[in-house]
């Protein structure tokens, strides 16, 4: 990686140069030429040593936020569709944040497993695992909504063959059609309003979601970033002397 560290830094040299002298010059811009370069290992073995000594300090501080253990994980755990070790861990720790940030705990949770960026390894979990999994300052919200439409958000979750979803079970055929849903053990009721704790870029309606367009409230927390409400869950649970762990529970199942 040293030589790509070499191309950064004459990169930056050289648009620097461009904006100042872009300022008071008789040159003018023509063209710009580019190439694709391959990024691998094989960059290692010629390190430059200039860049490296330009990046040292910095590299340190990085490495000096991004090493440290906060806890530790009793196994691999991937985000896969329709479920995953990884999202049920994650959309089950953004529903139990409620509890927390607002004093009320939210009836489903909702995460995109879009949002999350790596599977978490088994071992040793460092911030800086954390930040690979959950790179995005994406922050808790709750919505209010009605079961007709909880039940659409269930339909577009199925549309996309799977997300993160908490203290819901949710049985669909292959082709879109919901057989069965049932929000803590008991069916959903159309007519009953929910409490649905996701992220705000959820409760825009991005990521297909688009029933959170229609709903009655939301609430954001924006101090409350998905990260930093699993890494304060993985540093209680090391406290409590506990590893992380999850389970696959049949939550959404497409046949």
């Amino acid at each position: 990686m040293n030589q790509i560290y070499s191309r950064v830094v004459r990169g930056m040299c050289v648009v620097s140069l461009m904006i100042v002298s872009s300022c008071n010059s008789p040159y003018k811009l023509t063209t710009i030429t580019g190439e694709k370069t391959v990024t691998n290992a094989s960059w290692d073995s010629k390190p430059d040593t200039k860049a490296i000594a330009v990046l040292a300090p910095y590299k340190a501080k990085i490495d000096s936020i991004m090493t440290p253990v906060v806890g530790k994980s009793a196994m691999d755990m991937p985000a896969l569709r329709p479920e995953s070790l990884l999202s049920n861990l994650v959309a089950d720790v953004l529903r139990e944040s409620t509890t927390h940030y607002l004093n009320e705990t939210a009836d489903i949770a909702v995460m995109n497993i879009g949002g999350l960026r790596n599977s978490l390894k088994k071992g040793d979990i460092t911030y800086g695992d954390i930040y690979e999994i959950l790179p995005f300052l994406n922050a808790l919200c709750m919505v209010t909504m009605k079961g007709d439409l909880v039940e659409e958000l269930m339909q577009n979750i199925v549309s996309v063959k799977g997300e993160g979803i908490s203290n819901v079970k949710l049985h669909a055929t292959n082709d879109g059609q919901i057989i069965s849903c049932t929000i803590g053990g008991e069916p959903l009721d159309r007519n009953r309003t929910y409490k649905v704790a996701t992220i705000d870029y959820l409760a825009e309606g991005n990521d297909r979601l688009v029933a959170f367009k229609k709903t009655e409230s939301k609430q954001f927390i924006p101090e409350a970033t998905i990260r930093q409400i699993f890494l304060d869950y993985v540093v209680e649970q090391t406290k409590q002397g506990k590893e992380i762990t999850s389970a696959v529970e049949g939550r959404i199942i497409i046949e």
